[in-house]
């Protein structure tokens, strides 16, 4: 009879606590893929002024150039989960000179699929969007 009951008291023990190691595990995966994909728009933006201040033919290329370039990178790289939200690529030119600066924006609204509705089972509250940016400049050569 005392080992039936302690088997009971384990089994509403584990009830009680795993709702909470779940939402720890995917908590866990969920901001391990945003951080991967920050370091994604990190790069996107990185390779966008890479191919933007790099003169071909003696004329740089053009905004939407620059666009297709971290578009492709974002869709070869980024890791959304079936989310809905896009990228978007900002480009801020000082002008086409040697020395002049060149500015890509990456702004990606990162989504939660899992870990918002565990969140909110649990009685808590998460927002919908974590939005991830990342900026960089560089001189044109």
């Amino acid at each position: 009879m005392n080992n039936r009951i302690q088997r009971g008291a384990a089994a509403i023990e584990f009830a009680i606590v795993a709702p909470l190691l779940l939402a720890l595990l995917f908590g866990i995966i969920e901001f391990a893929i945003a951080l991967f994909d920050q370091a994604m728009i990190t790069n996107a933006s990185r390779e966008g002024a890479r191919a933007g201040i790099v003169f071909n033919s003696g004329t740089p290329i053009t905004d939407t150039q620059i666009r297709a370039v971290v578009s492709n990178y974002l869709s070869n790289n980024l890791i959304s989960l079936g989310g809905a939200s896009s990228p978007s690529t900002s480009i801020t030119r000082e002008g086409l000179n040697a020395g002049d600066d060149l500015t890509v924006t990456v702004n990606y609204p990162y989504t939660f699929l899992v870990l918002r509705p565990l969140i909110a089972l649990l009685g808590g509250a998460l927002p919908g969007t974590l939005n991830l940016s990342a900026t960089t400049v560089m001189r044109m050569e």
